[in-house]
């Protein structure tokens, strides 16, 4: 389901407008596409991260605008805390559009009883997909990963209508023994730190 959006349009414009509309709780963002002219607006902030903390992408606007949008991009703040502003495209239900999902691995992998690590080498991968049915994120599945196995890209679960735009190839996650060398060189960082100890209890021994 959609994530529901109250909008105002925005008729002031700059950098210092913007700055006191988000000390204000609110969030500047424009609404593109479908060949019309691009409109600025004002959303509520307390929205916009209930939308973000939920991973929506596909959004219901309410207010001076009423249709469905897809959130294009977001632009965060240095830190990554705060959003500053939203980008949105007009969609209709019978659309398909281009995106890029995040891979949830669930449950526990047996490989790892057998002396196991995973390792997720992809987290996100590019789809086309409905725009009535665009995921949150794709869950993977790694119940049967065993060691020294792997689970590809044809393996994602997709939602009715979408297909990859990535390789059915492409190593998703795997699960293998800790190799040889990261083990030797793991023994190794360690050593100069017990060489440090008994030099420093050696001296203190002497005093």
């Amino acid at each position: 389901m959609a994530e529901v959006l109250n909008v105002e349009v925005r008729n002031t414009r700059g950098t210092r407008h913007a700055q006191r509309l988000r000390q204000e709780g609110g969030v500047p963002g424009v609404l593109y596409g479908h060949g019309t002219d691009p409109v600025s607006l004002k959303l509520s902030g307390e929205q916009v991260a209930l939308m973000v903390r939920h991973g929506s992408r596909l959004v219901e606007l309410n207010g001076a605008v009423s249709e469905k949008a897809f959130v294009s991009e977001l632009q965060w703040d240095t830190f990554g805390l705060e959003v500053l502003h939203i980008d949105l495209v007009r969609v209709s239900e019978d659309e398909t559009i281009t995106l890029e999902v995040t891979i949830e691995l669930r449950g526990e992998a047996p490989g790892v009883r057998e002396g196991g690590v995973i390792d997720h080498v992809v987290h996100q991968v590019e789809i086309e997909c409905p725009v009535g049915v665009i995921p949150e994120k794709l869950s993977l599945s790694i119940k049967d990963l065993h060691l020294d196995g792997s689970i590809t890209a044809d393996k994602l679960p997709l939602p009715p209508g979408a297909s990859l735009l990535v390789e059915p190839e492409l190593v998703i996650v795997t699960c293998h023994t800790v190799a040889e060398e990261e083990e030797v060189t793991a023994g190794e960082a360690a050593e100069p730190e017990v060489i440090g100890r008994k030099a420093a209890e050696e001296g203190e021994s002497e005093e």
